[in-house]
């Protein structure tokens, strides 16, 4: 019997997936937990309709992503950091510290678990910081450190 899985199942395919599997299986187990449906044509034709879908969103979520990391291109956010003697810094400034500036500067919202910091920014100075937006673009910002 075909049938369309309508969740991930261990070790027997994805959502999406068009699998065969026995009467029984089917019946006792991925019915009646809702795991997948019978492969009819109506069923094969909205599953074809809902792949579209997906992908049409796909792409229109790519090309926001591309657009936004032209924008976060230009952008300089500015951070302070309490300093001491000798220009001596306390703490290091955050992914959490950088998205709420960027916010209160420029009004867009970036996610502080999209930023990647290799290393902690502990010194003044103006660093370049990636901002991964989607698996397929990384945008560069500008963060500018100075004293508070």
């Amino acid at each position: 019997m075909k049938v369309i899985l309508l969740a991930d199942v261990k070790s027997l395919g994805k959502k999406g997936e068009i699998v065969e599997v026995s009467e029984g299986y089917a019946r006792n187990m991925l019915f009646k937990k809702k795991l997948g449906k019978e492969a009819t044509n109506a069923a094969l034709n909205d599953l074809k309709l809902q792949n579209k879908h997906d992908e049409k969103v796909a792409q229109e979520n790519l090309e926001a992503a591309q657009a936004f990391a032209k924008e976060l291109e230009e952008w300089k956010v500015e951070t302070k950091i309490k300093t001491g003697e000798g220009g001596r810094t306390f703490g290091s400034v955050s992914t959490k510290e950088i998205a709420e500036a960027a916010k209160k500067q420029y009004g867009k919202e970036i996610d502080k678990k999209k930023i990647v910091l290799e290393d902690p920014i502990r010194a003044l100075g103006t660093y370049e910081v990636k901002v991964k937006l989607h698996p397929k673009v990384t945008a560069t910002l500008r963060v500018h450190v100075s004293e508070q």
